[in-house]
């Protein structure tokens, strides 16, 4: 099935970046000594997040460079309890180092791209190729797919049809042979129909909904629902 493809979101679906997001907020902020100034580490997390969405659509607009959207994550971020970094980048270098201490793939990853050795499987990222190159190098995950594409290269983020068709044309194949999984259902699976892909919503926080759009709560599911989908067909949703 060399003809057929997977592609696939990299972020919240195969690497738990919310989870050593939290994680490395919370220790860094411990580390710094400014835990204690957000009313609870909920609180901080929350705000962080906040901020980093900010920021991120910017990034992903064209306004603020990948390494412009972190100093002003960081500034944004630090204003709300009245302090200021002397060098948002070294502050968000250690917050990165905290970060990296607490990254992980997800435990239904390996199996699932184990038990899919017929298809072409490459990412598609709303992010820096540079950034997701070295990430997905040091947790071991690059040397599984073909191909990574990032909005920052090709002038397109998700789920603007020209992200999608980018990765397809990266895996070589036509946008009907091609399947998005993704984590965020307009963003990912939505975006992916509207291009002309299959598309599968992982929805791993179980939010349930989607209107119809092939859905999951595992990647254990996945090979099942491949087996299923008539490839070459118009994309629907069911």
């Amino acid at each position: 099935m060399a003809d057929v493809g997977v592609l696939w979101d990299v972020d919240d679906t195969l690497f738990d970046y919310s989870g050593a997001e939290r994680a490395g907020i919370l220790e860094h902020l411990g580390e710094l000594g400014l835990l204690g100034e957000f009313a609870s580490p909920e609180q901080a997390h929350a705000l962080w997040t906040a901020d980093m969405e900010a920021a991120y659509e910017r990034f992903l607009a064209g306004e603020l460079g990948f390494q412009e959207q972190r100093r002003v994550r960081v500034e944004a971020f630090l204003g709300r309890i009245g302090r200021t970094a002397p060098d948002p980048d070294v502050w968000f270098a250690g917050y990165l180092d905290a970060f990296t201490r607490h990254r992980r793939v997800f435990d239904d990853v390996i199996p699932t791209l184990d038990a899919l050795p017929g298809y072409r499987h490459g990412l598609l990222s709303n992010s820096s190729s540079r950034y997701q190159e070295d990430k997905l190098t040091a947790i071991g995950l690059r040397g599984r797919f073909v191909s990574l594409v990032c909005s920052d290269e090709i002038g397109h983020a998700k789920p603007a049809p020209e992200a999608f068709l980018a990765g397809c044309a990266a895996l070589g194949l036509p946008p009907d042979r091609v399947v998005y999984v993704g984590d965020k259902l307009t963003t990912d699976a939505e975006g992916a129909l509207a291009a002309g892909l299959q598309a599968v919503w992982l929805d791993r926080r179980g939010l349930g909904g989607g209107g119809g759009v092939p859905r999951i709560d595992t990647l254990a599911d996945l090979p099942e629902l491949l087996r299923l989908i008539d490839f070459g067909a118009p994309p629907t949703i069911r």
